[in-house]
């Protein structure tokens, strides 16, 4: 796992919603437990800075860690993923965000952002050009952040205005297409089981991660495993998936033992941050 993807599994439980700053050393203390290197947490904080997620404040000769009100969007985002949206859309309404777009090849790159956010924000290419979600997807955002993209080579081309390229549409399935082809056509099933399976592989166990020193390294790295898993799920509808659907097990066997590693996890942290009051 990335350092960074343990950072924000990190800073989710143990810094947000908390006016609190960490001391580096203990965060490299908490790290260390993982195999992370004390550059590669020094490195990993300050790219946080640059990014807007993290601030610094000193204090004599320690610095303290906080978060920026940014990063607190970004972790209450993936907060919500893993314990309200879930791993399991059994509430779908039918319908389907359908987003279409044409771009010139001047934006060859733009193109490919797009493509890569879309994916990222649950899309699945259903044919050339054409992209669906279930449910009602905002995508505002993903244009907003490509809009006056610089173009792939020195032109006399202006800023891009996505709005003037793209298409976003609510929909519904009519005959003789089937929700059941949609999901089967635009998205990889059996990769996004894989995942699941590789997951339960690792953690459905009498004693999953014996090798790891404590229940604080095994939290963030469940914490970690869980919320990149769940990320990269376009929350399919649960009535067009397969019955033994790995997803199912998976969440609970992460909400078990997240459960169960909670207090020894809080206990630790407790003993090895120290933190600053803001």
């Amino acid at each position: 796992m990335r350092p960074q993807s343990l950072m924000f599994s990190f800073l989710g439980i143990y810094a947000l919603d908390r006016r609190t700053a960490i001391y580096s050393g203990s965060v490299i203390d908490v790290f260390a437990r993982l195999g992370v290197s004390e550059e590669a947490v020094r490195s990993t904080l300050a790219r946080m800075v640059k990014r807007n997620l993290l601030e610094r404040h000193r204090r004599g000769r320690k610095m303290y860690f906080a978060l920026t009100p940014h990063a607190a969007e970004v972790l209450e985002d993936g907060r919500r993923r893993v314990w309200e949206t879930g791993a399991v859309n059994r509430d779908w309404d039918g319908t389907w965000t359908v987003v279409g777009f044409s771009l010139p090849d001047s934006r060859r790159s733009t193109r490919h952002d797009l493509r890569s956010r879309l994916v990222w924000g649950g899309f699945g290419l259903l044919q050339s050009g054409l992209w669906i979600a279930p449910g009602a997807k905002d995508v505002t955002e993903i244009l907003a952040s490509l809009d006056h993209a610089s173009p792939d080579h020195a032109s006399n081309d202006p800023g891009l205005d996505m709005a003037d390229h793209v298409t976003v549409l609510n929909a519904r399935a009519f005959k003789p297409t089937e929700a059941a082809d949609l999901v089967r056509k635009a998205f990889d099933i059996e990769q996004i089981a894989a995942r699941y399976r590789a997951f339960l592989a690792r953690w459905d166990a009498s004693l999953p991660l014996p090798e790891a020193p404590d229940d604080l390294a095994r939290q963030l790295l469940l914490h970690t495993d869980w919320l990149q898993l769940v990320r990269q799920d376009p929350h399919l509808p649960a009535e067009h998936l397969p019955g033994d659907w790995p997803a199912i097990r998976a969440e609970q066997v992460f909400q078990t033992l997240a459960r169960d590693y909670q207090p020894r996890a809080a206990e630790t942290a407790a003993a090895v941050l120290d933190t600053l009051a803001l």
